[in-house]
């Protein structure tokens, strides 16, 4: 192993960091891309064909955000003993495989069993990915390095954006179904790739952490934190559940929206969303990169100055070129703040605690999911629109912008 590792350091022209960085872009792609966002696209046409109420596709969503919560709280654990590479195959394949049912699956009560086991392993894939990042980078470029990473959901809501409303325009009523086989095959190809080229540790392949000029505590499982306050992890959690909490009920129900409220066809809501998509491969390297430069916490004040504006104009009775404006604005924060929590934790913790820290603070990111799309499903129902839901999600934006204010700084 050591002399392959030393041909393939000695055969590329940068770091390896780099490539654990594209690989887990792709987990990315695969665990939240297409395991959750691409729900989104297929929603609609899935409650016509099943059919579905709007409470049942909240809930359909709950149940993914449930197993996904419950994968996160043993994934830190878990990483320590069976290395974050097995984890993030291994969550890669439960989440194709069980994709790939979902596109069999013939009433409410298998899709929500089945899309609770895509949960877990979006989970089980995502926790050690961005864990990776603390040992495999320097402090000053880890919050480029995750922003790189989290741009996968990016490339594949541009993706099921483009593809869904085409297949279900050649196939018809159940194209959905093909839709998931196609996001299945690609997820469980992402899961074989992630066992082939992901690495756990700099060590393993004789390096130092990338962007590291020099052996330093920071480049061993020990370094230093930055001496953080105790609450710090509360504070992050706090913060991280209140993104998940708005977030995804944007992202959930933005194309319903436009379809069933806003009078768009699926074609052009799908185009919308794959706007999203564009925008949001800035958002990761971009907010990442400023992170790096202006500090974790001034960068999540910018994210969620942004989400906020972007709920409350798809919430408002506006004219339509404002519900784009929403879309850009949600589109160039959308991924940014996974990135800097991943960051941030190694800033303040040390690589050493990375993943558990993470898998800690995305625990609290699970609770918010969990109950962002069952609330804005029960409240479409008994009101028959979004626009509350979208009103609720950008005070929890604002809540967010508060407490970030309170971070200590780390750059």
């Amino acid at each position: 192993m050591q002399g392959n590792s030393a041909v393939i350091r000695r055969a590329l022209p940068f770091h390896y960091g780099w490539v654990v960085v594209g690989t887990g872009t792709l987990a990315i792609f695969a665990a939240l891309g297409l395991g959750r966002f691409a729900l989104g696209m297929l929603l609609p046409s899935m409650a016509a064909s099943l059919p579905l109420s709007y409470d049942e596709m909240g809930y359909i969503g709950t149940g993914n955000f449930i197993g996904y919560l419950f994968a996160v709280l043993v994934s830190g654990r878990l990483a320590g003993r069976i290395g974050a590479r097995r984890m993030i195959a291994g969550g890669l394949l439960l989440v194709g495989g069980s994709m790939l049912l979902v596109g069999r699956a013939e009433g409410y009560w298998p899709v929500l069993l089945l899309y609770v086991a895509t949960g877990l392993g979006s989970a089980t894939a995502n926790v050690p990915v961005m864990g990776l990042v603390s040992h495999w980078f320097a402090r000053r470029h880890r919050g480029k390095a995750a922003g790189f990473i989290v741009i996968g959901s990016g490339f594949a809501i541009v993706f099921t954006g483009l593809a869904i409303p085409a297949i279900n325009a050649a196939v018809g009523a159940e194209g959905w179904r093909l839709g998931w086989t196609l996001i299945g095959v690609l997820s469980v190809a992402a899961g074989l790739t992630a066992a082939v080229l992901l690495r756990n540790h700099p060590a393993e392949m004789g390096l130092r952490p990338a962007g590291a000029e020099a052996v330093t505590a920071e480049s061993g499982p020990s370094a230093a934190p930055l001496s953080p306050p105790r609450h710090i992890l509360a504070q992050l959690g706090a913060i991280y559940s209140l993104f998940g909490f708005g977030y995804v009920i944007y992202a959930t129900f933005i194309v319903t929206t436009l379809v069933k409220e806003r009078g768009f066809s699926e074609a052009d809501a799908g185009q919308v969303w794959a706007w999203i998509g564009l925008f949001s491969l800035f958002s990761g390297p971009g907010l990442g990169i400023l992170s790096d430069r202006l500090g974790r916490k001034a960068a999540l004040i910018i994210v969620f100055t942004c989400q906020a504006a972007a709920y409350l104009l798809v919430a408002l009775p506006l004219p339509e070129p404002l519900v784009y404006l929403s879309v850009a604005l949600y589109g160039l924060v959308a991924w940014s703040v996974p990135g800097i929590m991943a960051a941030a934790v190694g800033d303040y913790l040390g690589p050493g605690r990375a993943v558990a820290a993470f898998g800690t603070v995305t625990l609290f990111f699970g609770i918010g999911q969990i109950c962002g799309p069952a609330l804005a499903g029960v409240l479409a129902k008994s009101s028959g629109s979004f626009a509350l839901s979208y009103v609720i999600a950008a005070l929890s934006a604002l809540m967010a912008l508060t407490l970030a204010t309170r971070l200590p700084r780390t750059a």
